[in-house]
């Protein structure tokens, strides 16, 4: 078997490690299910031209100039020809090619597809301050870049500083944190662990990997230190603990 080809986003991180939950969410499925892969990193102001190179479909719309929009994650599957954009989207492929461990197990995709779109609805006014500590990541020309086109969704300005700017996150987590009351194991799905649960841990090593310690912190301590747990216990389940 051939390795999978996952594209990633350039970072200037120590040890460049993934920091965006798109591409995130694939590479824990890919560990969880032992399928071999290697990254192809990409800054994030040249990904366009990138994945236009390789072949990948545009997500459907415009920028702001009229120019078909590309993201990342995109995954090369050079065992059947593949290529696929969108997280959700190479989680469903890996399972239908792949399905050894399953991530949707008892026929749930189509709930889980409603759960992402719910999980984004809730985060997305939480975003700024995370947008914020994102663009300092990123070299200086592809920070840029992040600004201009994600202020587009989430106008700027992008504040950390007060309570206010942390008080949507944490509203956000809140309700998670009922979905995980109500199940009888540790997972979403109760015993059975599922790309609900990747979902969730993407989101959280997001925040991790790129707010200043204090800042995790804060959010390590909300609902009891839930938060921290889930990320730990996801890691471990897809062998990166």
């Amino acid at each position: 078997m051939q390795p999978l080809v996952l594209y990633d986003i350039l970072s200037e991180l120590p040890g460049n490690d993934s920091w965006s939950p798109s591409p995130i969410k694939p590479r824990f499925v890919l560990r969880y299910k032992n399928i071999p892969f290697v990254t192809l990193w990409v800054e994030y102001a040249e990904i366009s031209i990138a994945m236009k190179s390789i072949g990948a479909t545009p997500i459907g719309r415009k920028d702001r100039h009229g120019a078909d929009v590309y993201t990342i994650p995109v995954l090369s599957d050079p065992n059947t020809g593949a290529i696929i954009t969108d997280s959700l989207e190479i989680a469903s492929y890996l399972e239908k090619t792949y399905p050894e461990k399953p991530i949707f197990p008892n026929n749930s995709e189509p709930l889980i597809r409603a759960l992402d779109s719910t999980h984004f609805s809730l985060i997305l006014p939480a975003f700024k301050p995370l947008f914020a500590r994102s663009a300092e990541i990123l070299s200086p020309a592809s920070g840029e870049f992040f600004t201009e086109a994600r202020s587009a969704n989430v106008p700027l300005p992008w504040g950390v500083g007060h309570d206010d700017d942390w008080d949507p996150l944490e509203k956000m987590y809140n309700t998670v944190y009922e979905w995980y009351q109500k199940t009888d194991g540790k997972w979403i799905m109760g015993d059975a662990f599922s790309y609900a649960d990747i979902i969730v841990a993407s989101f959280l090593l997001w925040h991790k990997r790129v707010v200043k310690e204090d800042e995790w912190a804060r959010i390590s301590s909300w609902n009891g230190g839930k938060w921290t747990q889930v990320l730990a216990d996801v890691e471990q389940e897809c062998n990166l603990a």
